[in-house]
């Protein structure tokens, strides 16, 4: 779950972390008198949406303007200009795709005089078990550039969960990013409120960029992007309300109400798996094939007939899917149930794509016998390879 710059700096405001005075905006009228309750003489109008590169991306409308989705006015009368042009645009950036993504809110925030850009985050590194601190003199727009062409310029910090954030984790933090004298003692007591608050909130990844020096020698937390772990966010309703669905994908958000687990790709075949290694396994042989998966989606393993309806629907929402294959391993899970899930849905929402379905375990000879009596176009697979090939045969012509 990831939550707007706002609210990350809100949430970091509140264990001591160091950032800017700002006022969020839902509508045009609202800017001008949130400006003025700022102390100036500039002012940073940002649209809000989850994505990085809003400084260089563009908008869809030619009346939001030219210059990003991050622009500094120099009175409240020009932020509300800026934000009369952005609310209700579209914004294009690298992360959005070409569809982009809709503006909604504003953040008018202080202006900073910036001596110095720096890039800082915190994410947990699966392959240790460790949260990770990494820290960069290249800070701003273009850290994807860095991490590609100069990833020496990159320092990762492990911090041991036994001994917690340390004294030693800050200063070589402070060395990586360049700091000294009062920057530097100020990084002291940023890395540990960092730390604190990444693992009292249960984020997944915290990310500062840039984390700027003022030219009066300040650390300023000036931008911050922040994801939770969806698991632990029953300890935390107070993020929850945070909540903003119009940034999620519609699909995945439905498919969130039924506990399926969706995550959409590029490709055209739809898969509908139980069990997330299997269906990794199912992707990676449709790729194997020359095809391309057009979504991630587990229905678990005690998925009952409506649930595997309802994954059903999901996939044929999709306009990019030109096949389906369902993979179903019965243990928890019975055959014969998930047989008759998709028949329920296929004479609900109708199928004109070719619908491939192997089911091996438990009542497997009762589902495909269920499968076969139902006078629906269906094409049977005997193990996973057999499948993988007639899928992708039929999609391809």
């Amino acid at each position: 779950m990831n939550i707007h710059e706002y609210q990350a700096k809100r949430l970091l405001k509140e264990f001591g972390a160091p950032v800017s005075e700002g006022r969020a905006v839902y509508q045009a009228k609202e800017a001008e008198a949130a400006a003025k309750e700022l102390p100036g003489p500039l002012y940073v109008v940002k649209a809000q949406i989850h994505a990085g590169g809003r400084g260089k991306g563009k908008f869809k409308e030619e009346s939001a303007g030219a210059a990003g989705g991050v622009r500094l006015a120099k009175s409240p009368e020009e932020a509300a200009a800026f934000t009369r042009q952005m609310l209700g645009a579209t914004l294009v950036t690298k992360q959005t795709g070409p569809d982009g993504k809709k503006v909604g809110r504003i953040y008018i925030e202080n202006g900073s005089d910036i001596e110095t850009e720096l890039y800082l985050s915190a994410l947990v590194d699966r392959g240790t078990g460790r949260i990770a601190f990494i820290a960069s003199t290249e800070g701003g727009m273009n850290i994807e550039e860095v991490a590609e062409e100069t990833p020496e310029k990159i320092v990762t910090i492990q911090i041991d969960p036994v001994t917690g954030c340390m004294p030693h984790h800050a200063r070589r933090i402070a060395q990586a990013l360049g700091l000294k004298g009062a920057a530097a003692k100020q990084c002291g007591k940023l890395i540990p409120t960092l730390y604190k608050a990444f693992t009292e909130k249960d984020m997944s990844m915290l990310e500062i960029n840039p984390l700027v020096v003022t030219k009066t020698g300040e650390l300023l937390v000036l931008d911050a992007k922040v994801g939770f772990d969806p698991n632990a966010m029953f300890r935390h309703p107070n993020i929850l309300e945070m909540r903003d669905v119009t940034e999620e994908d519609p699909m995945e958000l439905k498919a969130s109400e039924f506990d399926l687990s969706y995550v959409k790709l590029d490709g055209n075949i739809g898969c509908m798996v139980n069990g997330a290694g299997l269906a990794m396994a199912t992707m990676d042989i449709i790729k194997h094939y020359g095809a391309e998966p057009a979504n991630f989606l587990d229905v678990g393993g005690g998925a009952t007939k409506e649930k595997v309806t309802e994954a059903f629907k999901i996939i044929t929402t999709d306009p990019g899917v030109k096949g389906i294959l369902v993979n179903i391993f019965g243990g928890i899970m019975k055959c014969d149930i998930i047989a008759e899930g998709i028949v329920a849905a296929v004479k609900e929402v109708g199928l004109d794509d070719p619908l491939v379905v192997r089911l091996e375990g438990t009542n497997v000879e009762k589902g495909k016998e269920i499968l076969a009596n139902s006078g629906l176009k269906i094409t049977p697979a005997d193990d996973l390879e057999d499948a993988a090939q007639k899928i992708v045969a039929a999609v391809q012509g």
